[in-house]
């Protein structure tokens, strides 16, 4: 009797919510840097830098979450949501005992306070749904497949 394992799939429930929120969040940083570093550079360049580096993380932690069944985008994923995690309590933190480095609100200013607080607790979902999820391969899948059987 042969026994065949499908992978679950990777993108429902909670995963597919943490893509949505990230796809958005990647949108309106990236919307965001975009108007200030147009509109005022000059005024607060390393706010609006770091702006632009929210944006660009959001965005490729959006596609390593989607493709995470693949080993390189699971690690790109953690590398990315690492990074976030890092940036957004150092900005966080920085923005509170040093606001003069920041004449214009970041993304990770506050621990994403202009973001309902988001930027803060979307790395750690990101980390848990990674720890939960690591990619399928065929070595796990044939094992999963032997335990199965037994």
């Amino acid at each position: 009797m042969s026994s065949s394992v499908t992978p679950r799939r990777r993108m429902s429930g909670i995963g597919r919510v943490l893509v949505v929120v990230y796809g958005i969040l990647a949108l309106g940083a990236f919307g965001r840097s975009l108007v200030q570093i147009i509109e005022r550079f000059d005024h607060a360049p390393l706010a609006f830098t770091l702006s632009a580096v929210s944006a660009t993380v959001y965005i490729v932690a959006t596609l390593a979450l989607i493709f995470a069944g693949s080993r390189v985008w699971y690690r790109v994923a953690w590398v990315t949501i690492s990074f976030e995690l890092v940036g957004v309590l150092v900005i966080g933190t920085l923005s509170l005992i040093r606001p003069d480095l920041f004449p214009e609100a970041t993304v990770w200013s506050f621990f994403g306070m202009g973001y309902l607080f988001i930027p803060l607790v979307l790395p750690f979902l990101g980390i848990w749904w990674l720890v939960k999820h690591p990619p399928v391969t065929s070595d796990s899948t044939k094992d999963a497949a032997v335990q199965v059987a037994s």
